[in-house]
Formats: structure tokens, sequence, C-alpha cells
């Protein structure tokens, strides 16, 4: 989904770090979740209150903190205050317009992310999620609530892999790594869509393949202005130029780094077959329209020296058979008519109507 200017007009005149929602509004009030987990059990609950957390922030083990929904503001702000989140991070949080980016503030690192999800089908939307990773305690925002993370609830339900045994920083790369092969899963659900748009483009071109050609290549520009700044954040990650990542966990991080070339390539490559595509469609036109031009023409030549002697003779005759025959002006009409059905059932079997 394309980022809307007017969003942004909400913060004409605020002060840096005032929190205002940018973005698009849902109606799902502000819920959080709290997963504290080490190598031996984990504590699942949610969080009614923001004073609950004070508490549970200092236990021993990591804590996982998930916000779904933005709409509580105030809630919003409580829990900046209770990590220490500077303001210009609650207000990038807010602002769900952000492009994904990482930011180091020492004491936490600040990583935003897009996700992608089909909406009805054949439509993509894009949500922002913002990770903070502290040193026992990872926050992740959504703008509504979401399966995405499903997956590493569970792992830590069943403790499977590393993820209980490791820090907070392989519990971030657990969540980055959960949106980055969602992407995949988007990828093969475009794949299946271009390929039947080929097949509608070879078989008969229409303007409505035409316009999800154009839906699709858009839908691949926001994929790819996600993508591309996402293998930067990804890369400052597995540098570990933060002594919040251990340096045994910068491999992991390497390892999304791959994935996020071979899915940039996988777009580029897409965004190259709908170009060709989009010439096909053309050809495609072009022929058929010539098809059509020559039986026309042929049609024209035929009844081009016709048209000539009639129109030289006229109807000027003296024995004509059907000017006294009491149905003849009723004949004709039905050969005309018959005449005009038959060509458009002919040009409708062409598939030229």
């Amino acid at each position: 989904m394309c980022p809307h200017p007017h969003y942004r007009s909400q913060k004409t005149g605020l002060a840096p770090g005032s929190l205002v929602h940018v973005g698009r509004q849902f109606s799902e009030e502000t819920a959080i979740t709290l997963i504290r987990y080490d190598e031996t059990g984990i504590i699942e609950k949610p969080i009614a209150s923001i004073a609950d957390l004070k508490t549970e922030k200092d236990l021993p083990g990591v804590s996982w903190v998930n916000i779904d929904g933005l709409k509580n503001i105030a809630m919003l702000g409580e829990l900046g205050e209770i990590f220490c989140l500077h303001p210009l991070i609650l207000e990038d949080i807010l602002n769900t317009e952000q492009r994904p980016k990482i930011e180091d503030m020492t004491d936490y690192l600040y990583v935003v992310l897009r996700n992608f999800h089909n909406h009805t089908g054949d439509t993509v939307l894009s949500e922002q999620v913002s990770l903070v990773l502290g040193k026992h305690f990872v926050l992740s925002f959504q703008e509504k609530p979401s399966t995405l993370f499903d997956s590493v609830r569970e792992r830590l339900r069943t403790a499977k892999g590393r993820l209980r045994k490791a820090g907070s920083d392989y519990l971030l790369h657990a969540l980055i790594d959960n949106v980055v092969d969602n992407y995949f899963i988007l990828l093969e659900d475009i794949e299946d869509r271009i390929e039947q748009i080929e097949d509608g483009l070879v078989r008969r071109p229409t303007p409505q393949k035409l316009q999800a050609l154009h839906r699709l290549k858009r839908e691949l520009i926001l994929l790819r202005k996600a993508i591309w700044p996402l293998r930067e954040t990804v890369s400052s990650l597995q540098r570990a130029d933060s002594p919040l990542i251990e340096g045994s966990n910068a491999l992991y991080f390497k390892d999304i780094f791959d994935h996020i070339i071979a899915i940039i390539d996988t777009v580029d490559t897409f965004r190259d077959m709908l170009s060709g595509m989009l010439d096909l469609y053309l050809s495609t036109i072009s022929i058929r329209l010539n098809e059509v031009m020559k039986v026309l023409t042929i049609i024209a030549t035929i009844f081009m020296p016709l048209s000539f002697i009639v129109g030289i003779y006229g109807m000027n005759f003296e024995f004509i058979p059907e000017l006294k025959w009491h149905w003849g002006y009723f004949a004709v009409w039905g050969v005309m008519l018959g005449v005009v059905g038959g060509m458009m059932i002919y040009f409708k079997r062409k598939k030229w109507i």
C-alpha cells in the first residue's frame, strides 16, 4: 500500500517527539502480551496494565513484550517510560509510514520492518513492524493483531531449537527471520498470479488482464522499496557493531541477509517478466488488430467493384421481379438483418468483439 502524504500533515506544527499516530487507523484496541522465558521454563500472560510491566521487567530471563495495535497512545507513552525509550523512537513507532531502518541508541536497538499480506486475494497490504532490542528484552509493535509471530511463540512453548537457550538478540533474529520468510510466501503467490495473467494474455488479452498486470507491477515496486533498505539493516546487525548482538549470533543474521538478496533477485526477475508480458500484450493486440483489418479489407475489396457498378447503374432497370412482389420490402429487410447478424456472430466467434 502506498504511503499517503496527507497522513504526515497530522503532525504539522508539532514539536519533535510528539506522540501522534500517523498512518492507517485500525479499530482494534491496544493489546499487550508478555512471554518471559529461559532454558528451564516459560511464562506467557496478557498485560492488563502498564504498571504490571514494572515488576516483570527486572525478573530473570528474557522478556518478550508484544504490542498489537497502536490506538492507545497514552499506554505506549507509559511503556516507553518503563523501558527508557527516547520520544523520537516512540514517534517513529507511531508513524507507520517508516521505511525499514535500524537505530542504535546504545542501550537498545530500534528496527523497523514492513510486513506484507494478501488482503482480498489480489491486493497486497503493507504494515509496519517495529522491534526494540534491549539487554534482556525485546519489544515488538504491530499495527493490529495478526498471526505473524505465532510460529515463534510455538517454538518458545515447545522449546524447539536454541531459542529458549539463547539471549534476546537471538529472539530478535527469530522475529526478523519470520517476517522475511513471509516474503517468500508472498512471492509464491505473486508467481502464481503472473502465470495466470501470462496464460490469459496468450489466449485472449483483455483490459482487465492489463489492469492486473499494472497492479502486480505496483506491488513489486512496494515490495522492493521495503526489501532494499532492509538489506542494509540486516547487514548492520550481522556486523555485530552493537554489544547487544553476540558475535556467535551474527552468523544467523548473515543467513537472513542471504535470504534478502535472494528475494531482491526474485523481485527483479518478476519485474522483468512483467515488462516482457506488457510487450507481449501490446504485440498480441497488434497481431489481433492486423487480423481483423485483414478480414475487413478483404470484405471491403470484394464489395468495392460491386458498389462501383451499382453506383453507376443504380437500380434503374425496367424489369426487376421484386419491385411488384407484395413481401419484397420485408424480404430485403430480412436479408439485411441476416447479413448483419451473421457478421456479428462471425466476429464474436473470432473474439473480435
